[in-house]
């Protein structure tokens, strides 16, 4: 309830200073009430000293009603936004770049059915996001788990989310995506493309922000008594790329994916028939059918740590495997030794 208004009293003092006798206070009113006869004080009348016959009564301004709030204006507009999005998609009114990127359905679309696996299941947390540049091209280097490459879809959406200019992270993926139906088509609109250097340097030199996980299917299809080990980095192409380009590298460590889907086995036989790099065997998959393909709601921490410059080497550092085999080795050691880091830190691993 709102506070009450007092409507403040005359002492009733005579002008020549003989008291008057008191007169009995009233509980105070709420602003807006009509003020009693008498309790009104009377206005100057005539100026020959005598007062009019009926005094003139000051009363209260009447309340202005607040106009009420306007209902359904955010539904209208998101409703008139939706409407506008499908028109542009029938019409094809959009923009996709080269690599067959669809900024605006990766937005409005892909984006939103990946943030309630990022906010309520995974519940990830993510540390060190200023680490990643403002503008510019980067390229951000992460370990690889989990068993699908789940992974790297949260790595995304912690970037696109988390980043003060609200970034889209361009992932490198593996050839075995773009030979899939459905999810070739998918993997595109989101931004990904073939992890090939070619493709790498054009994202970095338009000023991109590149994700890619050099571990590969060897870190992704790893049993899981060899969780949060990190298998070899390949030849450190990421190395030479960010070297031809000039570009920081940012390494990224991830937390709870390793225990999503606890590998205990590989059927290597049934993996070679259906042309996949491993077949994996879980505690519910395939004993379970559809069920067992449900990941663990385990908890997420992406740590990005601090970038490591590239722009301070000559031209001909990239042809030099010393320099790449070094550089390679302090990126993997420093993913390394934060995987152990956060783990250290961590309470659960649902918690």
């Amino acid at each position: 309830m709102a506070d009450a208004k007092v409507i403040p009293f005359d002492d009733d003092r005579s002008r020549g200073g003989a008291q008057r006798t008191p007169r009995r206070r009233s509980a105070p009113r709420l602003t807006g009430d009509p003020a009693p006869v008498s309790e009104v004080k009377a206005l100057p009348g005539r100026q020959d000293g005598r007062e009019d016959a009926e005094p003139r009564v000051e009363r209260p301004e009447p309340m202005e009603e607040a106009a009420p709030p306007a209902r359904g204006g955010g539904w209208d507009r998101r409703v008139a936004g939706g409407l506008a999005f499908l028109r542009r998609r029938l019409t094809g009114e959009y923009e996709v770049d080269d690599f067959g990127y669809d900024e605006e359905l990766t937005d409005k679309v892909l984006m939103s059915l990946l943030r309630p696996f990022y906010e309520k299941y995974f519940r990830v947390e993510v540390k060190g996001v200023e680490n990643i540049p403002a503008d510019g091209g980067a390229l951000i280097v992460a370990n690889h788990s989990g068993t699908l490459p789940l992974d790297g879809l949260m790595m995304q959406v912690a970037v696109h989310d988390n980043h003060p200019q609200g970034r889209h992270l361009r992932l490198l993926a593996a050839d075995l995506v773009f030979m899939l139906p459905v999810i070739n088509e998918l993997a595109r609109k989101a931004g990904h493309t073939l992890a090939c250097v070619e493709d790498a340097e054009r994202l970095l030199e338009r000023g991109e922000l590149v994700g890619v996980m050099p571990e590969g299917f060897k870190g992704i299809g790893k049993p899981f008594s060899e969780r949060y080990k990190l298998q070899r980095f390949g030849r450190g192409g990421f190395v030479s790329t960010a070297l031809r380009t000039g570009s920081p590298i940012v390494p990224c460590s991830i937390v709870g994916a390793e225990e999503i889907y606890p590998m205990i086995g590989n059927a290597r036989t049934l993996a070679r028939v259906l042309g996949f790099p491993y077949f994996p065997i879980t505690p519910t998959f395939p004993w379970l059918g559809p069920l067992g393909a449900v990941p663990l709601p385990t908890k997420w921490t992406i740590q990005f740590g601090e970038p490591i410059p590239t722009d301070g080497y000559p031209p001909e550092a990239a042809e030099d495997p010393m320099l790449m085999f070094n550089l390679t080795d302090q990126v993997r050691e420093q993913i390394q030794h934060s995987l152990y880091k956060l783990l250290v830190q961590r309470r659960s691993v649902f918690f």
